[in-house]
């Protein structure tokens, strides 16, 4: 995946001198790019004219890439959107639906907006700003770019921001398969995707999370979701730890409902990214996140082992969103 070099560029210093945390992460949902000596550009855009499947809309690549002019292949999939989401505000303001995509669903290196409640977004926002909410891994650009997009935002921008995903409603988005095989990835894009060569390896005690299909994620298509790979059995012990919390913490739904779709400003869990939600449940335990309501979150994680999270994740992925 091509990574947008210009836009990112305003970012990099962000991450310099950070503290780092010593809690070993799990590479699989900490998905950070591989260095390279020094990134190729974009190639050059010949004009050639990419479809996905269902859509009648046709974009050059130059448009696929321009992040302050969405590229939006199914414009009938979600409501009229607001400036900052469609645009965004040069230089520094991304358009809001490039990175969560224009219905709100976002992609694994990046949070799935929809159903959430607008206060909620609103106080991550600000959380951004303060400097309450960063990665436990520097490395991972994804989080730097919010940062700096929350920084440079105005009021009027975050709050017709919230109020257009608030009031989206929650679709299926990522399919949970439990499987001992899966197929091999790498990391592209901040996220894994899978090897152009194929083949298979063991799950192990991890999460894959990939496209449905490369292609159309490539192209940023907010019709083509994900495949989450979880190991056996982990749905029905996940089950039992949000449900009971096993001794080790408490119930999920005390907090996020009984169905996990969130309780006023509790977030949504259910159907949400499993590798989103594995990496802010190790930012809580690190410190990383220290917003509002984070005191609580640490104690909730404190006690889980890396299996328990990898459990609790699959489950909630697997739910109704």
């Amino acid at each position: 995946m091509r990574k947008l070099l210009g836009l990112l560029a305003f970012v990099a210093t962000i991450a310099v001198g950070r503290t780092g945390f010593a809690e070993d992460l799990p590479a699989w949902a900490f998905s950070a790019n591989p260095p390279v000596p020094k990134p190729a550009a974009p190639p050059a855009d010949d004009g050639t004219l990419k479809h996905v499947p269902g859509s009648a809309v046709a974009m050059t690549s130059a448009q696929v890439r321009d992040a302050f002019n969405i590229p939006d292949w199914r414009p009938g999939n979600h409501p009229a959107a607001p400036d900052v989401v469609v645009h965004g505000r040069k230089p520094a303001v991304i358009a809001c639906g490039y990175c969560h995509l224009p219905n709100g669903l976002g992609r694994p290196e990046n949070a799935g907006l929809v159903g959430l409640s607008a206060a909620y977004i609103a106080q991550q926002i600000a959380d951004f700003r303060s400097g309450a909410r960063v990665s436990s891994d520097s490395k991972l650009v994804p989080p730097d770019l919010m940062d700096a997009i929350a920084k440079a935002a105005t009021e009027e921008e975050v709050k017709a921001a919230a109020d257009y995903f608030s009031g989206l409603e929650p679709k299926p988005w990522v399919r949970v398969v439990e499987a001992a095989t899966v197929p091999k990835t790498h990391v592209a894009g901040y996220m894994l995707v899978p090897d152009a060569e194929g083949g298979a390896e063991p799950i192990g005690q991890r999460i894959v999370e990939t496209p449905e299909n490369l292609a159309q994620t490539e192209l940023r298509d907010s019709g083509s979701g994900f495949v989450a790979y979880v190991p056996p059995g982990s749905i029905a012990r996940g089950e039992k730890l949000v449900g009971t919390g096993g001794g080790r913490t408490t119930p999920c739904g005390v907090c996020h409902g009984a169905d996990l779709k969130g309780l006023g400003p509790v977030p949504r869990l259910a159907g949400r990214s499993p590798s989103y939600i594995v990496r802010q449940l190790y930012d809580f335990r690190s410190g990383a996140r220290a917003g509002l309501w984070s005191p609580l979150m640490q104690g909730v994680v404190r006690d889980l082992t890396p299996g328990d999270i990898v459990d609790i994740v699959a489950y909630t992925a697997s739910r109704k969103p």
